[in-house]
This record gives C-alpha cells, sequence and structure tokens, in this order.
C-alpha cells in the first residue's frame, strides 16, 4: 500500500497520469512501462453512485452517433473523477462505444486485476490526467480538455478523414502545390450539389464514350456473337434498376457505324477543349451536342454489358487508335478505366466499408443520389468516385495498402510517415463481372463476414494479410524490385501531404496533440498508388499475426514521437519517417521566399511559401444584386 501510494504520488508531481478510453492494451502497457499511473474510466452502460454518498444513481452521458445511432460514451468531469465514480464499489474498467464512425473496431477487453495498478488509480482518482488517448473527443469534458496536456485527437478532422471533406478538400489543392488531384485521387463528386450532380454525369457520359472505343478496337471485325454475361449483382451489391421500355433484352441496336460514330465525335469534342482547342474557335461542349445521350447510354450498355457486337470501319478503327493515345496522354486516370464504366458510391461519413455500392449505369447512382440534393453548404449524403478498373492484383486478387501517417503539429504542420504498412485481400478472384463486396471491397470488416471462395488461388494467405516487407519480396519475384521504392512510397507520401496540406487550414489543431491517421490506397496495372480514402482512428484491433506486429510497432513508436521525444530529441522513432516540417517566413531567411520543394522520398523538410498561419483556398466569391433608386 505504501509503495502504491508512493509511486502515485511520484507521478502526480512528474505528470505521468494518463487515460485511456476504448481497448488499447498496448498503449497502457507502454505507459505503463515509462512509470505512468492510468486514471481509469468507467466501464459504460453501468449504474454508478456519486463519490458522496446517498445520491441518485447515474448513467454515463450518452450522445448520438453521427448516423443517428447512440454511444455510450465514458465523461471525464473537470471537478475531479470520472463522473459518475465511485471506485471503492465499482470494478474498474474502461468504456467501449458502439458503432462509432471512427474505424476502431472491438478488441478483448483487457481485465486488468493487477491490484497495485487498480490501487494507483484509485489514489489518483482526482487528478487530471496528463495523457489522453480517445476514441473521440466529444466525449470529454471541453472543460477538463483544456487541463489535459497531450491528447491523441484533434479537432474538426471532417476535411481530411471523411469522404466528403476531402474530396472538397482536394478541389483546393491548386493553392498549396503545383499539382493535380487526378494524378493520385480517383474523380470525387458530392451528390448532393447541383453542380457536381451535374459534372459528375458529364463525365460518366465522356467515360462511357471512351469505354465504348474501348470496345471497339477489341471488337474490331466482328461481326454481332451472342451475347456475354451481364454484371451480376447479388446480396451487398448495386442491385440493378428496371430496363425502360427502349431497354428490353430483346431490342436491337442502333447503327453500330452511326454509335461508333458518335462515340468519336464526342471524345474528338473532348480532346479539344482538353487541348485549349476551344479558346480559338467554337469548339461545342461534348455533353451538349445533338447526342441523344439516353439512346446512347443504352446502346452502350448492350455492348459493355450484354455482349451486342460492335464494327469498326477501316478509317474508323484508325481514328479510333489516334484519339485513343491522344486521350491518353492528356487524361492521368485514363489507366485506370476499363469497358464497362463502374462507378463506387459511398456514404459520406462513415467508414469500415459500410453502405458502399458498386454501380455501372448512371440511373443506379442517381436513383440514390435522387433524395439528397442539398444546398451547397449542407453534408451530402453521397459521394461517387470511379472505380479503379485496372487494378494490380495478386494471384487474380484485389488488394489495398493501410498506410499509417501522424501529424504531430499543426503549426508548424509536421507530418510523419510509417515506413511499414500492411496489405488486406478480398476473398474472391477479381471480377468485374460480378460486384460483391467480397470480390471489390478489402476492409476487413467486410471480409470476415465473407469465407474463402473455392475458386480462390491457394497461394492467397489465409488472414487476407500481407506485410509490406512480404509484398515487395512478390514484386522482386515478378521483376518489379524497384517498384515499391520509387513508385509506390513516393507515390503515397504525395498523397497523403497533397491531402493534409489542402485541409489543414479547416482542421482543429492544438498544441501538444498529435493524431494517427490510416490512408487506403489501391494500386494500379502501372504499380501507381491511388488514394481511395483517409480514416481517423484507425483500427488497431488484430486480425493477423501481421496486424497483430505491426499495431503494436506503430503505437509504440508513436509514444516515442510524442512523449520520449520530448525529454530526449536524439530518441529513436521507430519507422516513423519526417516528410514535411513547415517553415515560416522567418526561417528562410531575409531574401526573397522560397518555393515550396515538391514532395520526394527523399526529402525531409519542405519550405512553405507562405506563412502557415496564413489562410488560403477558401472561397472568394462574392454575390450580390444590383439596387435600384426609389
Amino acid at each position: 500500500l505504501g509503495w502504491g501510494k508512493l509511486s502515485s504520488l511520484v507521478c502526480v508531481q512528474e505528470k505521468k497520469i494518463f487515460a485511456v478510453q476504448g481497448p488499447y492494451p498496448v498503449i497502457r502497457s507502454l505507459l505503463r512501462a515509462r512509470g505512468w499511473v492510468e486514471r481509469k474510466l468507467p466501464r459504460e452502460g453501468r449504474g454508478l453512485k456519486q463519490q458522496f454518498g446517498g445520491q441518485k444513481k447515474q448513467q454515463p452521458e450518452r450522445e448520438p452517433g453521427d448516423d443517428g445511432d447512440e454511444q455510450g460514451e465514458a465523461v471525464l468531469n473537470p471537478r475531479g473523477g470520472a463522473e459518475p465514480s465511485l471506485w471503492a464499489t465499482e470494478p474498474l474498467h474502461y468504456p467501449w462505444p458502439h458503432n462509432e464512425e471512427v474505424e476502431e473496431e472491438k478488441e478483448d477487453e483487457d481485465d486488468d486485476s493487477d491490484e497495485i495498478h487498480d490501487l494507483m488509480s484509485y489514489l489518483v482518482r482526482d487528478q487530471v490526467p496528463n495523457f489522453l488517448w480517445t476514441i473521440r473527443l466529444s466525449s470529454i469534458d471541453q472543460e477538463l480538455l483544456q487541463r489535459i496536456e497531450v491528447v491523441n485527437r484533434y479537432h474538426w478532422v471532417n476535411a481530411l478523414s471523411t469522404k466528403e471533406g476531402l474530396c472538397l478538400s482536394l478541389q483546393n489543392l491548386p493553392w498549396f502545390e503545383q499539382a493535380d488531384p487526378n494524378t493520385f485521387f480517383p474523380r470525387c463528386y458530392r451528390l448532393g450539389t447541383m453542380e457536381e450532380r451535374e459534372a459528375f454525369i458529364e463525365d460518366f457520359r465522356l467515360t462511357a464514350a471512351r469505354s465504348l472505343l474501348r470496345l471497339a478496337l477489341e471488337k474490331a471485325g466482328d461481326r454481332l456473337v451472342g451475347k456475354e454475361q451481364p454484371p451480376k449483382f447479388n446480396k451487398g451489391t448495386a442491385t440493378s434498376l428496371t430496363p425502360s421500355p427502349t431497354e428490353g433484352p430483346g431490342s436491337s441496336l442502333s447503327s453500330t457505324s452511326r454509335l461508333a460514330e458518335e462515340a468519336l465525335k464526342v471524345c474528338e469534342q473532348h480532346l479539344g477543349v482538353l487541348e485549349h482547342q476551344d479558346i480559338d474557335r467554337k469548339t461545342p461542349s461534348p455533353c451538349r451536342t445533338c447526342i441523344d445521350w439516353n439512346r446512347f447510354l443504352q446502346d452502350y450498355y448492350r455492348v459493355a454489358h450484354e455482349g451486342a457486337g460492335l464494327a469498326l470501319s477501316g478509317a474508323q478503327r484508325e481514328r479510333c487508335q489516334h484519339l485513343l493515345r491522344r486521350l491518353a496522354e492528356q487524361l492521368p486516370q485514363f489507366s485506370i478505366e476499363g469497358d464497362l464504366n463502374v462507378w463506387i458510391l459511398k456514404p459520406s461519413a462513415k467508414s469500415r466499408g459500410r453502405g458502399i455500392v458498386c454501380a455501372t449505369r448512371l440511373q443506379e447512382v442517381l436513383q440514390l443520389a435522387r433524395g439528397c440534393t442539398t444546398p451547397s453548404a449542407r453534408v451530402c449524403e453521397w459521394v461517387v468516385q470511379k472505380y479503379v478498373e485496372r487494378p494490380l492484383t495478386i494471384f487474380s486478387t484485389k488488394f489495398d495498402i493501410r498506410q499509417w501517417f501522424l501529424v504531430t503539429d499543426g503549426n508548424p504542420l509536421t507530418v510523419w510517415f510509417y515506413r511499414e504498412c500492411y496489405l488486406r485481400f478480398c476473398s474472391q478472384p477479381f471480377s468485374l463481372r460480378h460486384l460483391e463486396h467480397s470480390r471489390h471491397l478489402c476492409n476487413v470488416s467486410i471480409q470476415k463476414q465473407y469465407k474463402t471462395s473455392p475458386h480462390q488461388d491457394p497461394r492467397v494467405p489465409p488472414s487476407r494479410v500481407w506485410s509490406s516487407r512480404q509484398f515487395q519480396a512478390y514484386l522482386a519475384r515478378l521483376g518489379l524490385a524497384d517498384a515499391w521504392r520509387q513508385v509506390m512510397v513516393p507515390g503515397m507520401k504525395a498523397a497523403i501531404l497533397n491531402s493534409v496540406r489542402c485541409a489543414q487550414n479547416h482542421m482543429g489543431f492544438r498544441k501538444g496533440s498529435f493524431e494517427l491517421f490510416g490512408a487506403d490506397f489501391l494500386v494500379g496495372e502501372d504499380c501507381q498508388p491511388w488514394l481511395l480514402e483517409i480514416n481517423s482512428c484507425p483500427t488497431m484491433s488484430p486480425s493477423s499475426a501481421v496486424t497483430r506486429r505491426l499495431c503494436a510497432n506503430v503505437q509504440r513508436d508513436t509514444l516515442r514521437l510524442v512523449l520520449d521525444r520530448k525529454d530526449d530529441p536524439s530518441c529513436s522513432t521507430g519507422a516513423f519517417e519526417l516528410i514535411y516540417k513547415e517553415v515560416g517566413w522567418e526561417a528562410v531567411g531575409a531574401g526573397s521566399p522560397q518555393a515550396p520543394q515538391a514532395p520526394t522520398p527523399c526529402s525531409v523538410s519542405l519550405q512553405a511559401a507562405v506563412s502557415p498561419c496564413l489562410a488560403v483556398g477558401i472561397n472568394l466569391m462574392v454575390k450580390g444584386c444590383s439596387l435600384k433608386k426609389s
């Protein structure tokens, strides 16, 4: 008893008291090993007495989640102790909130029965923690939060960690870098805004025209043949709409030569716009020509999804080949497009693959978005993003990459990249003719619902997880040993850095705090990484031996950066690599301001051309009306 009390007093004096909300046994163990004492939070859902007797039992405070579900949250009270708390009458546990919008998944609870730790926790029950690791800040009393020195979350990260927020933030990339988001982020539209909804419709039509030309080349010289199987839509996928009266399975194509000519005309006009030829002459908008787009798309669907034939003349074939080559030079995402024009719809603010559907027809997408058209200032319910139809696959199976990065300061902006990551595999072979989640969504929370397909290559790991080192060994066997170091890692660093810089003016940074993020990437056939989304509070739940090791390592190295490095700047940062630290005017020198360097794999610190506190990228549009004299 005396030793526990003495240790607790020392920790109070040395400011080594921590609190953890959620199942983080690694964080808890690492902090205890450093001599920290935990101020435990009560388990949610229990009725607890107030510390001073005779008062009514209360339930931990509850608040609605982002999707309308209620979450149980333990709330820290600024006046001491968790609210409410009677540590002598209740077991010491930590809470777990249900249905969180953050990505964290439930782990087995760490039932710590160590009496010494329980005793020390009881002795510091009235102390303000010096370090807090929590799932979400909204569960913490704001008055108390201001008194906690180090917190693992930032306020207002939606500009980075939601689909709608990231889509909107990256539209401002030209304000920060001479870079095009289309080179690393599949084009994305917020369907709740009329402008972006119209832009998506135009994009879908143009992509259909390009896809038709691809198919025409593949079918060149063929006559009308038997139909292929259309995409199948099973449970958990986008469901096909009822065909329109002009879309019956027995209806015939319009003139194939006219269809090919229309696609050629549209793509030639689009190329003219891309090459800025519309500046010198009146080039019509490619989607505002005399083409009947409803008929064109129905004919395209029959060619792409039902196997109808499409013949090209010799002259048309030559025009088609030349046109597609020039479009490939102008369109950064030409390499990820395929024949079927697949798009993926995502709820704006959900994680773990919930609510995602794939669609191949324009009306499928618009039907989902029909009820969510809102003013631009309001949050959109759906975003739609171009699906990567030509991904790099391993053993004919789709995978994605979970890549961690850490933001330790907002002013100056400081970003760290974790040199280790892991791959997540689907449970069935990749096929665009079948749009089940088991083939296309790599999230562990999705794939654990499915058994491994008997058609799956036996070389796919049973855990459906690989480390980045295993991936590098696989690439070496394919003769692509340099692809990881020279293409994928630099591409992921640039995508992460560009995304954070675009969102930084809309994030609630706080001195002394930090946040670990998980970015999800898909790799194209050319080994180019494509950013899909960024998750706040990435899962630390081990789903395999690989993730058990890596998740423990990234938590260990995070604490090294945010705690140990304060006392010892030369201490190891583990696998974290500093890829960006913003420098203001004062640090640049007395001469002219230095231009920002491009994010390259070898760069450790980049120079900012503007002061980090200057707001840029804001909408400067002013709307008004005319005034008339009375």
